[in-house]
C-alpha cells in the first residue's frame, strides 16, 4: 500500500511548471495570483485525488482554468480613463432622453402607471400584469388602455397612434 506525497512536496515538485503555465497564459502581473489560486484549489481537492493520477497534468489543468477565470474577470473590470466625463451620461438608461414623458407617466393613477410600465417597459402580458397588480386580465388591459389614452391627452409630445406596443406580449 503506497501513500500519497505530502502536498508540500507536490508544490515543490510542480510549482515551477505551474508558474510557467500561468505566466504563458496571463503574463507576469497576473501569474502569481493564478499560481496561488491554482494551489489553493488543488490543496482542497488533493485528498480525493486518486494516487494513480498524473499530478503535473492535473495541476496544469487547474492552472489553465484559473487563467481563464482571470481573463473573464478582466472583461468585467472597468477600463481606466484619463478623465471622467463632467456630466453624467444617460447612455443605457431607458427613457433618459424623455424625462418629460416619464414625469407624465408618474402622474398617472397607480394602476394605470403600473400597467403601462409592466406592459411597455418590461413587455409583460396582461395576464402577468394582472397577477402582479391584482384583478383580472381585462382590468389590466383596461388600465393600460386608459393610461395610454391619458398620456395621449396630457403629454405634449404624444402621437395619435403611439408605437409603444411594439414587442409587448398579449
Amino acid at each position: 500500500m503506497s501513500m500519497k506525497q505530502p502536498f508540500e512536496t507536490v508544490v515543490e515538485l510542480h510549482g515551477t511548471t505551474v508558474l510557467r503555465v500561468c505566466r504563458a497564459l496571463l503574463g507576469v502581473h497576473d501569474a502569481d495570483d493564478a499560481w496561488s489560486e491554482t494551489f489553493l484549489a488543488a490543496m482542497r481537492a488533493y485528498p480525493d485525488l486518486p494516487e494513480s493520477a498524473n499530478l503535473e497534468a492535473w495541476l496544469v489543468t487547474i492552472a489553465r482554468r484559473k487563467a481563464i477565470d482571470v481573463h473573464r474577470a478582466a472583461k468585467r473590470d472597468p477600463l481606466p480613463v484619463e478623465e471622467l466625463p463632467e456630466v453624467p451620461t444617460a447612455l443605457g438608461i431607458p427613457g433618459a432622453e424623455d424625462t418629460d414623458l416619464w414625469e407624465t407617466v408618474g402622474r398617472l393613477p397607480e394602476k394605470q402607471r403600473q400597467a403601462i410600465t409592466f406592459r411597455y417597459l418590461v413587455g409583460m402580458s396582461y395576464a402577468e400584469i394582472a397577477a402582479i397588480v391584482g384583478g383580472t386580465v381585462d382590468a389590466a388591459r383596461r388600465a393600460s388602455a386608459d393610461g395610454v389614452k391619458n398620456l395621449r391627452r396630457t403629454y405634449p409630445g404624444a402621437r395619435p397612434q403611439s408605437g409603444l406596443a411594439k414587442g409587448a406580449r398579449s
